[in-house]
């Protein structure tokens, strides 16, 4: 499976990811922008028991009243209130502090800059264009394998040893969003097939005008979630 094994040895990775079971998140969200759709908040949200879990991305993700969530859930106003008490304080206490206004929080012509950059060295196979573009303490993960890597320079041999082995291989882009982050379909160029093949998602996390974080998911089966399909026709 390509990210697995290349021509080159891969870095040693970082500790374990406790998070190794986190799923992608089809689609932006139209509700409320508080609690962030971040994968902190989806594996937060996952935790909660099912009905706080509902009561909370009815409420806060969705948008919804007291009073429709009451319906939806057959229980009264009352306990909505209190699920969603319950659940918000559960998600807070494991969410990382919010950036102060202003500060690392990209704006969307911002992100949409760094995400074409990102795309552009990509397509490319340009591992130094990717590398420029990262924080210091950069993460990538390649879930749910429990193996993540921390650093640049860590995330930059990977990529050279690994996704880009002699400067040969070569993959497409789709772009999509996932936990309300700009994503890609990724796909493996097969020109001797004529096809572009599925191979998993890739999440970034953008802060400010560079990319902390590249969430790698290596399971193609939450590809239809996200109206991509398994095998693209060569562009």
């Amino acid at each position: 499976m390509p990210w697995r094994r290349g021509a080159g040895r891969s870095p040693d990775p970082a500790d374990g990811d406790s998070w190794a079971w986190l799923e992608p998140y089809p689609g932006p969200f139209t509700g409320p922008p508080t609690p962030s759709m971040s994968l902190a908040f989806v594996a937060a949200l996952q935790r909660l028991p099912p009905d706080e879990r509902a009561a909370l991305v009815l409420r806060d993700v969705l948008g919804f009243g007291a009073g429709e969530v009451a319906e939806i859930l057959d229980c009264p106003a009352g306990a909505v209130d209190h699920l969603v008490t319950r659940a918000r304080e559960a998600v807070s206490g494991v969410l990382p502090a919010p950036a102060a206004p202003g500060q690392d929080q990209p704006s969307a012509p911002q992100e949409d800059a760094v995400v074409a950059r990102f795309a552009g060295a990509f397509d490319r196979g340009d591992v130094p264009g990717i590398a420029a573009l990262l924080t210091d303490d950069v993460w990538l993960r390649m879930r749910p394998l429990p193996v993540a890597y921390q650093g640049r320079a860590a995330v930059r041999h990977f990529l050279a040893a690994v996704a880009f082995p002699g400067g040969t291989t070569r993959y497409r882009l789709v772009v999509t969003r996932a936990n309300g982050q700009p994503a890609f379909g990724c796909y493996l160029r097969d020109p001797a097939a004529g096809i572009d093949r599925a191979c998993g998602l890739v999440v970034l996390t953008v802060d400010g005008d560079r990319i902390a974080a590249i969430d790698r998911f290596v399971d193609n089966s939450a590809l239809p979630g996200f109206g991509l399909p398994r095998t693209l026709p060569a562009d």
